[in-house]
C-alpha cells in the first residue's frame, strides 16, 4: 500500500464539470482521504457547470464582477492556511488566487498552478505579462501539453513545469470499429457559442446536403447561446430530418454511440479538449485552420487523424465535407491508429500521473 505524507492533494476549481469526472474520480481513488475537491457551481461562461454527480465535491461559492469578466471564490479560505498541497487554476481572472497565491507564498505553503501556459493569444501577447507575473508565484506549474511545457521551460528555465496531458477517457473505455454501413454521420459535440462557430457548420452541412449521401446527418451534442438560432435556421430550411440538436450529453455510453456512426467530427471554430474526445473513439476530426486554438491542438496530424479548411469561409467547409465522405473507406481504415494514437498519449491515467506525483513527492 502506498505510504501518503500529512499533506493533502487539495484542487480547487471554478467549476468541477462533467468532463472532469473521470480524473477526478481516478485520483480520489489512488489517493483517498488524502484528496479533497472544491469547486463552484457555473463557470464564466454559464452553460458550463459542475457536474452533481461528483459527490465528493466541496462547494464554494462564485462570485462574478463585471459582466461576468472576473470571479472572487468563498466558502474555500480555511483550506488556503493548512499545511497542504494547493492546486489553483493559472487564471488572472480570478481575483481570489492572487489572494490565495500572495498569502501562501507568505506562510511558505506549496502552491501549484494548473491551466493553460499562454492566454488565447498566445505567448506573445500583451496579457502574457499578467499571466508570466502569476507564474512566478507558483511552487509548481502544471499545464496541458508536452508542447506548452517545453515551451514554458525555455521561458522560465529555473521553473519545475510538469504537463498533464487533456484527456477525457480511460484507456478501457477508449475504442472504435470499422463497420462501414453504420458509419454515416458528421458530428459536433462542444459549446453552442460564436467562438465555436456551430451555426457555420450547419450552414455549410446544408448546402453540401444533396451532394453527400441521403443517409448522412449532422448530429448537434451542446448547449449555449447559439442553441436557439441553430434551431430555427433548421425549422426555417426544413432539415429537421438530416440536422439533430440533441443539446448537452455526458453520458459515456450515450457519446460513444454517436462517435461510432460518425465518418467525422467537426471544430467549426477554435478546437479544445472535443479534439482527443474525438480521437478516443477513433474519429477524425475537420478543424478550422487559422483560429485562436487551445494547446490540445499538437494532437492533430493533418491528413493522418486531421483535415484543415479556410477559416471562416463556407464554401471551403463545404468542400471539405464533401472529401471526406469520397474517402470515407480511406477513413475508416485509419479509425485503429488514430484510436491507439490517443491510447498512448491522451488517457486519464496519463493525465492523473502528474497530480499523483506532486502529492506522494509533498
Amino acid at each position: 500500500m502506498t505510504k501518503f505524507s500529512k499533506q493533502k492533494l487539495i484542487i480547487l476549481q471554478t467549476v468541477i464539470p462533467d468532463y472532469r469526472r473521470n480524473l477526478f474520480f481516478y485520483i480520489k481513488k489512488k489517493l483517498s482521504s488524502s484528496f479533497e475537491l472544491y469547486g463552484g457551481d457555473y463557470y464564466f461562461e454559464k452553460s458550463v457547470k459542475s457536474d452533481t454527480s461528483i459527490t465528493f465535491r466541496n462547494h464554494i461559492k462564485n462570485i462574478y464582477i463585471f459582466n461576468r469578466r472576473f470571479l472572487f471564490q468563498i466558502g474555500m479560505w480555511p483550506i488556503v492556511f493548512r499545511s497542504n498541497v494547493l492546486v489553483i487554476e493559472l487564471n488572472p481572472r480570478i481575483i481570489s488566487n492572487w489572494v490565495i497565491l500572495l498569502i501562501r507564498k507568505v506562510i511558505n505553503k506549496k502552491t501549484i498552478l494548473w491551466g493553460h501556459a499562454w492566454p488565447r493569444l498566445g505567448s506573445n501577447s500583451k496579457t502574457d505579462r499578467i499571466r508570466g507575473f502569476m507564474r512566478n508565484f507558483a511552487d509548481i506549474i502544471i499545464v496541458y501539453t508536452a508542447t506548452q511545457r517545453k515551451e514554458l521551460q525555455e521561458k522560465m528555465p529555473n521553473a519545475k513545469i510538469l504537463f498533464a496531458p487533456n484527456s477525457i477517457y480511460f484507456k478501457e473505455e477508449m475504442s472504435t470499429h470499422q463497420k462501414t454501413g453504420e458509419i454515416k454521420n458528421v458530428v459536433y459535440v462542444g459549446r453552442l457559442t460564436q467562438s465555436k462557430k456551430p451555426l457555420l457548420l450547419v450552414k455549410a452541412f446544408h448546402k453540401v446536403i444533396k451532394k453527400i449521401p441521403c443517409y448522412a446527418q449532422l448530429i448537434i451534442v451542446g448547449e449555449g447561446e447559439e442553441k436557439e438560432l441553430i434551431i430555427n435556421y433548421i425549422e426555417r430550411n426544413g432539415l429537421n430530418n438530416r440536422i439533430s440538436v440533441l443539446g448537452h450529453v455526458s453520458n459515456y455510453s450515450s457519446l460513444k454511440a454517436l462517435y461510432d456512426t460518425a465518418l467525422f467530427s467537426v471544430s467549426p471554430g477554435y478546437v479544445g479538449l472535443s479534439i482527443t474526445q474525438s480521437f478516443s473513439f477513433g474519429v477524425p476530426m475537420l478543424i478550422s485552420k487559422d483560429e485562436p486554438h487551445s494547446p490540445e491542438l499538437e494532437a492533430v496530424v493533418e491528413n493522418e487523424n486531421t483535415m484543415f479548411f479556410k477559416t471562416d469561409n463556407i464554401d471551403a467547409l463545404s468542400d471539405e465535407i464533401i472529401r471526406f465522405f469520397e474517402q470515407k473507406e480511406e477513413w475508416i481504415n485509419r479509425r485503429y491508429q488514430i484510436l491507439e494514437f490517443c491510447k498512448n498519449n491522451y488517457s486519464i491515467e496519463a493525465m492523473a500521473k502528474s497530480f499523483i506525483k506532486v502529492a506522494l513527492n509533498s
